[in-house]
């Protein structure tokens, strides 16, 4: 099967050179890889070229957006650029990060996956983190949520579930789209991929209420919206960001915002939120 991948990056001189060493020595090799520049000021695109002299596989486009990192929009804006420099004749199509390390077996084994089960429409791996000289997961979410770092997508689903919503929750979104659409997402906790930077290390703070519009925007509901942010807020060991959250939900509630879903999709969306919860608790 062949697999394109996209790498959103802005400013990752620090990270973007391993990150690419690891895809240049997977045992099954990308067919294509692009590196979207978004208005990087550091050596981004100039470690990128390096690369793409000794691997004609890999190329870089330039977007120019704003400097401000907030969640969700810019990398999957600059996705979508990328996007614009692939053609259709791929299985498999990728977003990551640029600032991971991935196992050299990475995509062979989730190319096995996708052969093994024609309705698996999403597979990977888990991000790991360094503290104190060790590697340990990156605990943000349940170990069947595959992370926004590394997104790999059967074609079939991916166009089904129309792409990546470039807003907070797009990999939340996608997961229960999928689902929606009787697809299978395949989590494999042998694939262990170093995540170099913490997720939301770039974050501002006017993102903190973006979470809350995000679970707003999925049709969740102020109660699904309280429980999970109540979950998020102490996985991340801030108690008091449940209550920013809360506040983004109700903004984005008294606004009208438009929901990242249908009426119908966020109907199953609620319900599935639901169950899920229900077999936690019993």
């Amino acid at each position: 099967m062949k697999y394109y991948i996209i790498i959103p990056a802005y400013n990752e001189e620090a990270f973007i050179n391993l990150t690419l060493q690891s895809l240049v020595d997977q045992t099954v090799l990308p067919s294509k890889i692009i590196v979207v520049n978004d208005n990087s000021t550091d050596k981004t695109a100039e470690i990128v070229l390096a690369f793409a002299e000794k691997h004609p596989f890999i190329s870089l486009v330039h977007k120019k957006s704003e400097a401000i990192h907030l969640p969700g929009s810019k990398v999957i804006q600059a996705f979508h650029e990328g996007e614009k420099h692939i053609d259709d004749a791929y299985d498999i199509i990728v977003k990551i990060d640029a600032d991971l390390i991935f196992p050299k077996n990475y995509f062979e084994t989730v190319i096995k996956h996708f052969k093994s089960d024609i309705t698996v429409g999403m597979a990977g791996g888990f991000c790991y983190i360094k503290k104190n000289n060790d590697w340990v997961l990156e605990n943000l979410t349940d170990k069947n949520h595959i992370r926004g770092a590394l997104k790999a997508y059967r074609k079939e689903a991916f166009k089904q579930i129309g792409g990546l919503k470039p807003a907070m929750g797009w990999d939340t979104v996608d997961e229960l789209l999928c689902k929606f659409y009787n697809w299978k997402v395949v989590t494999d906790e042998t694939l262990i991929v170093k995540h170099l930077k913490p997720t939301g290390a770039n974050y501002n703070k006017a993102a903190r209420y973006k979470q809350g519009e995000a679970f707003y925007s999925l049709g969740y509901g102020f109660w699904i919206t309280a429980i999970a942010s109540l979950k998020l807020a102490l996985r991340k060991k801030k108690p008091l960001l449940f209550i920013d959250y809360i506040k983004g939900f109700w903004k984005a509630k008294l606004s009208n915002k438009e929901l990242l879903v249908s009426k119908k999709q966020a109907l199953f969306i609620k319900a599935y939120r639901w169950k899920k919860m229900k077999e936690k608790l019993f």
